[in-house]
């Protein structure tokens, strides 16, 4: 039987995650141009969820990412996409923008197509491995959100004038 890695393995596919991966991130074009745009940039203009929702959606894709085998390094790899979207997205006006231009869940599907491997072919060590960077995303998610209601609360309490 013969060893294939990444670079000679063909590439896998998923449809619920090229699907998903494809409405976040590039769903649509901008009539005129090449440029396409999913819903993650228009839903982190949702003030308070908005970043959070697309998170979410993206820690969704990572752990059905995680159950075909895909390698640590990858997947750390596809944490960090996240991390970045998140982070940077939570920024106002300047991360959506970001979120325009980066499209992380385009990228963890590329990531996903060319490493995934038969289904069933993780171990316990791999799953931990997985669970530690989930608890990792999961943590910068709650930031998130708790630096939102700061702001929005600080903001309600400023116009309120009390």
């Amino acid at each position: 039987m013969e060893s294939t890695d990444a670079r000679t393995a063909p590439a896998f596919d998923d449809p619920f995650f090229a699907l998903v991966a494809r409405l976040m991130d590039s769903a649509f074009v901008i009539p005129g141009t090449n440029f396409r745009f999913g819903l993650d940039p228009l839903i982190g203009l949702i003030p308070g969820i908005g970043d959070g929702a697309t998170a979410l959606t993206s820690l969704m894709l990572f752990l059905r990412a995680a159950t075909y085998g895909i390698p640590r390094i990858v997947m750390a790899r596809m944490a960090l996409n996240i991390i970045l979207n998140t982070s940077l997205g939570a920024v106002p006006v300047l991360g959506d923008a970001f979120s325009f231009w980066f499209k992380s869940n385009d990228k963890n599907y590329e990531l996903f197509r060319k490493h995934a491997a038969a289904p069933g072919t993780s171990t316990r060590a791999e799953w931990t491995f997985v669970l530690a960077l989930l608890g990792g995303l999961v943590l910068v998610l709650v930031l998130t959100v708790i630096g939102y209601a700061t702001i929005i609360g600080t903001l309600i309490h400023l116009l309120s004038g009390k």
